[in-house]
């Protein structure tokens, strides 16, 4: 965190000033180590039994926050008797079809939930499992968005037992689930000596309870592993287990490597949702009317019940007159899902000629994502391909400048891709939001108009979509219908006729279509075409005509409230109805946030009430046959889940399983020493002769673990700061660090150049022979690992290797999420530096 969100860190090491305990788990040495009470060394890609040993420590030293976790989480729930957990089936979950390689989630529903008649396996039906499940398991894309939970959890029939002691409740399924995960397990596992485990354990158990509580910030690390879903679901565990989600210094934060990462998926660029986390429809399974769609996604009680509200509010944000009941507002309009649409998806497409072309906005794959090597290779098979960028990137450049020219795999006289660079403008030349990693919209102006041709991405997309419809106006094909039916009157202002972003982000708040007033909020939006939004959670963002919240600048309170805006609702901490006692008061004065107020009959506190503000505490709950957030009474805080509660088992929804479990990387030294399952059963390792794997486990060609990470003074590809000199001086050259054993076994010299090598491709880079880099005892045998920052590219100011060239494409079988912290390789001195 200090390394990669310095400023950020500043309050991490403010909290450390007033008494806070700083742990830092990495492989790696670094900034924020050196600030950290306690460095955890790691074996990468072994997190998640570091995580259930803290977990199991949590649960068999009965440190959990018992009230909060029997009122507030889904621990009490009893499952299916046909639900078998990996300790039964050896690393297999009940459901799992081995010929198609995915799960079929059925028994991992509570008990009392009705069977789905979908002819799924096991159900004594058709015995043919369905393209979509009722639960929203999909082999064709990703899980964004695709299960509320609640069709798949029934929540207002299923069976509990309050005093956690039955042996089916979801409680006593997690203490089995996760008691090989001791101390002893996770010295074995990850390399972490015991009493450094213990250490951690209990000083992170200790920040639980009424008076205390303790946050887990997390980045890349934790996501791009094959299982890194389950390895965040894990945190999300413990976080639960001790009270510490939805209260003040609690939480789990997830730390974002740009500014506006949080809105690239609340108004996404991502394949499989669209904007407020609606899922995009499926060819077979949603091809038919709206409404069965939104049965399918909604829920009847808690948030997800107004669905249809979000959606269709959506549908005549896009739409607009053309939008009625009549034509299901528009919903055949919208594209379907037919395949992996991913970025690995369509780049494997575009390597096998099925791509024409391809518009790079904002990163730099030829660089800058795993296996670079063949997303160059594909770019070649393209006829046209457009970038936008603030400099001649890789991406631009790969047709007569890249390693394959070099070794003459292409060459730019036969090369047929037409490659269009358009100039885009920077931060500071061009106006709107970013939403960071606290769900904050912040708005920027603009402070100078960008140079020459430059543009904003506003600006290009505004006026490509303009011409893209004047276009389908002169062809009557009926394909055109939903692109003519397109809203695209943005006003526009200047020499450039740049598009007014205020405007943009009214349409995102919403309005009443009749009179064409803003909504104040989400909770006015409806289902009869009357109201329109672009983005329902960010609803009450713009209110009113010269109420632009986003730009507010005049924090009150400790919170910041009145400094942006942030959603939903301006609820700086989600779920804060936990921060209460189930009765509404606070659990103690030091950590209190919202509590009920007998005398004004509604929920007050420090910060907006994430529930409903007349909801008195002793309202009982009716799940079975209540609707909406009402439904879940007073005392449950979790509004977007529909039985009310967090979720230490997740019944529906996740594809890997309900309940996080080791599993071993894709490309690993080691057997899985839990089971006899070796990686994730419905990861993809995408493996084909363009992105082959080494052995696993233990390759002899590559006996050294691989990780990959980010430079303060460096970023990403490095498009942005390999062409500024004071950057490019700071750091001028790529470098590969290895520990002092490390070097004596591969007789490496420090400053030298070392060969690195996976399966994929040969780097070298400098050796930088350093006690950062720790090697750990795994297994009984020494392991090293290799560390290697992956900004440099062929161009800018600087140059390097590309990293990316050595990892592998993978997807983590959730959200498509490749591997890149946890890879074997090989490294060697070079017997002839680079450009001698």
């Amino acid at each position: 965190m200090a390394e990669n969100h310095p400023v950020g860190f500043q309050w991490v090491v403010e909290a450390r000033e007033r008494g806070a305990k700083i742990i830092h788990v990495d492989p790696r040495f670094n900034r924020t180590s050196a600030m950290a009470d306690i460095w955890v060394p790691l074996r990468a890609g072994s997190d998640i039994v570091f995580l259930g040993g803290l977990i199991s420590y949590v649960l068999s030293h009965n440190r959990e926050f018992r009230e909060y976790v029997v009122a507030y989480t889904n621990a009490s729930t009893l499952l299916r008797d046909d639900f078998r957990d990996t300790e039964d089936l050896d690393g297999l979950f009940s459901g799992w079809d081995a010929e198609k390689k995915t799960y079929d989630p059925e028994s991992w529903l509570y008990r009392g939930a009705p069977a789905h008649d979908n002819g799924s396996p096991g159900q004594g039906k058709r015995g043919k499992a369905p393209a979509t499940t009722k639960a929203g398991h999909s082999p064709a894309g990703g899980g964004h968005g695709k299960d509320r939970g609640g069709e798949a959890a029934d929540v207002g029939k299923f069976e509990s037992d309050p005093t956690l002691q039955n042996p089916r409740c979801v409680f006593q399924v997690l203490k089995r689930h996760f008691a090989r995960y001791t101390p002893e397990m996770v010295e074995r596992v990850c390399g972490i000596p015991k009493q450094v485990f213990f250490k951690t354990a209990e000083t992170f158990a200790s920040a639980s309870g009424p008076e205390k509580t303790g946050a887990i910030c997390y980045a890349v690390g934790w996501t791009q592993h094959s299982n890194g879903v389950q390895i965040i679901r894990a945190a999300s565990i413990l976080q639960l287990l001790l009270g510490n989600i939805g209260r003040p210094g609690g939480g789990i934060l997830a730390l974002r490597g740009h500014a506006s990462i949080q809105g690239s998926t609340d108004i996404p660029t991502l394949y499989d949702i669209m904007p407020g986390y609606l899922p995009m429809p499926f060819f077979e399974a949603d091809s038919s009317k709206l409404e069965t769609y939104i049965k399918k996604h909604s829920s009847r009680t808690g948030l997800w019940a107004n669905f249809d509200k979000y959606m269709v509010s959506l549908l005549k944000a896009w739409y607009g007159e053309a939008a009625t009941a009549e034509n299901d507002f528009g919903f055949d309009w919208l594209p379907r899902v037919t395949g992996d649409h991913s970025h690995f998806g369509y780049w494997y497409d575009m390597l096998d000629g099925k791509v024409e072309g391809l518009f790079v906005m904002g990163q730099n794959p030829a660089v800058g994502a795993p296996n670079g090597r063949l997303q160059r290779s594909a770019l070649a098979k393209l006829k046209w391909l457009v970038v936008r960028d603030m400099v001649e990137i890789e991406t631009a450049s790969f047709w007569y400048d890249s390693p394959e020219v070099e070794r003459g795999e292409l060459s730019p006289d036969t090369l047929a891709t037409e490659v269009f660079l358009f100039p885009a403008a920077g931060t500071a030349e061009k106006e709107g939001t970013f939403t960071n990693t606290q769900r904050m919209l912040q708005y920027r102006n603009q402070a100078i108009e960008p140079p020459g041709d430059a543009r904003s991405e506003t600006w290009f997309m505004y006026h490509l979509g303009r011409r893209l419809k004047e276009k389908a106006k002169r062809d009557p094909r009926a394909r055109h219908a939903g692109l003519n039916a397109l809203t695209w009157d943005y006003p526009v202002r200047g020499r450039h006729a740049e598009p007014e972003v205020e405007r943009v982000l009214q349409e995102i708040n919403g309005w009443t279509v009749a009179d064409g007033k803003q909504v104040p909020g989400f909770k006015a939006l409806k289902n009869d075409g009357s109201t329109a939004s672009g983005c329902w959670i960010y609803s009450g963002v713009f209110p009113s005509p010269g109420e632009n919240k986003a730009n507010s600048r005049e924090p009150k309170g400790y919170l910041g409230h009145g400094w942006g805006f942030a959603w939903p609702n301006d609820c700086r901490i989600i779920y804060n109805r936990s921060s209460a006692r189930p009765d509404g008061k606070p659990w103690s004065e030091k950590k209190k946030l919202v509590w009920w107020d007998e005398q004004g009959r509604q929920w007050t506190g420090l910060d907006t009430p994430d529930f409903e503000k007349t909801t008195a505490p002793d309202v009982k709950a009716n799940l079975e046959g209540g609707h909406g957030v009402e439904a879940l009474g007073g005392a449950k805080p979790f509004i977007l889940h529909p039985d009310g509660v967090g979720w230490l088992y997740v019944p529906s929804g996740l594809k890997d399983g309900p309940l996080p479990t080791h599993y071993e990387p894709l490309e690993s030294l080691f057997a899985n020493v839990l089971y006899s399952q070796e990686t994730d059963p419905a990861a993809q390792k995408k493996e084909r002769r363009e992105n082959s794997y080494a052995h696993s486990p233990d390759d002899p060609q590559f006996p050294y673990i691989l990780t990959t990470y980010r430079l303060t003074e460096h970023h990403t590809a490095g498009g942005m700061t390999r062409t500024l000199s004071h950057l490019a001086e700071l750091q001028p050259e790529l470098f590969v660090e290895v520990s002092p054993e490390l070097a004596a076994d591969a007789e490496l010299e420090h400053g030298g150049w070392a060969t690195i090598m996976t399966p994929r491709a040969i780097i070298e880079a400098r050796v930088l022979v350093t006690r950062r880099m720790h090697s750990l005892w795994v297994e009984g045998r020494r392991v090293h690992q290799v560390g290697l920052p992956y900004h440099w590219g062929y161009r800018g100011l600087v140059q390097g290797d590309v990293v990316n060239d050595l990892l592998a494409i993978s997807e983590e079988p959730n959200v498509r999420i490749f591997e890149s912290k946890a890879l074997s390789c090989t490294i060697r001195k070079s017997d002839v530096w680079p450009g001698v």
